[in-house]
């Protein structure tokens, strides 16, 4: 196989994984929304950490596999799983106060912090078609945010320091996809975010009695985990400014489990946007697969 045709099949292949850890994604905001009704919001947080960490040590098993623990840049993965962290609080707490669709149109401004960064951080600069599909996505959020409108909750901007947080994530994730494997940056990720909730978690704490409280509890840190496994191995194939766009097809999950677990009717305004959202979506993954070994 051609250099340039395996780089276009590693993109693709890319694309694929990234849109299955945003399927992984909007289940867990769904139940971490659907927790915020039982719980703090930390405590919702500490439980989506350690059940994936939980889940990690037992599929990993870094007693037996110790090198799992090995990392290149330490302070890099360090780094890394606080921007996480950071993204995940935020979210959650903005989640508290708003529909799933309004918290994600606002997160969906994350392919602009990643496409400004991309250049002098990574040296992958992007081109006028990615820009402008990334331009014609974000049009879609504003049809669905529709700011000015009835004004905006101050929980977006909330939502507004998520996204800058992922975009810092997904940047450095594509640096330690360079030097540390798939298994190590995602066990960094789990151990942190559980290290640090353990000590907030007691002053929060709410016992949860209802059954379907607790499975979620548990489930949620395997969406986390799976997801954010296919989101590792992603940025290892393609760059981020590449995948960023697809960010938007999380809009589709979004909208149909806010419907059947919260009762949210999508508006015609969110229908609109999701539309010009997918189509942008759709124009980047047939660039990419159109592009020659000279076409960017």
């Amino acid at each position: 196989m051609s250099a340039p045709a395996h780089e276009k099949r590693q993109h693709l292949i890319a694309i694929g994984l990234m849109c299955g850890a945003l399927a992984c994604f909007a289940c867990l905001d769904t139940m971490a929304k659907f927790l915020n009704h039982y719980m703090d919001t930390l405590q919702v947080v500490w439980a989506r950490y350690t059940g994936a960490f939980v889940m990690a040590v037992a599929i990993s098993n870094p007693i037996t596999r110790p090198g799992l623990m090995r990392t290149k840049r330490p302070l890099l993965q360090v780094g890394r799983s606080m921007l996480l962290l950071g993204s995940t609080l935020l979210n959650f707490f903005a989640l508290r106060f708003l529909q799933l669709d309004q918290a994600l149109a606002i997160v969906f401004s994350t392919p602009f912090f990643v496409a400004i960064l991309s250049g002098p951080v990574l040296g992958e600069w992007v081109g006028w078609r990615r820009w402008t599909a990334i331009g014609v996505g974000f049009v879609g959020v504003l049809l669905v945010a529709r700011p000015g409108f009835g004004g905006i909750h101050p929980a977006a901007f909330i939502s507004l320091g998520a996204a800058a947080f992922y975009a810092a994530y997904s940047i450095t994730t594509r640096m330690l996809s360079r030097t540390d494997s798939n298994e190590t940056t995602l066990f960094y990720s789990n151990l942190v975010g559980a290290a640090v909730m353990l000590p907030v978690v007691p002053f929060v704490w709410t016992t949860p009695h209802e059954p379907l409280v607790i499975a979620i509890m548990i489930v949620c840190g395997a969406f986390g985990t799976v997801g954010h496994y296919l989101l590792i191995i992603a940025h290892r194939l393609a760059p981020p400014s590449l995948l960023a766009p697809f960010i938007y097809t999380q809009i589709v999950w979004v909208i149909i489990l806010g419907g059947l677990v919260f009762g949210d009717t999508p508006s015609r305004w969110t229908l609109a946007g999701a539309a010009v959202v997918i189509a942008s979506g759709l124009y980047m993954l047939y660039r990419e697969q159109m592009r020659g070994p000279h076409r960017r």
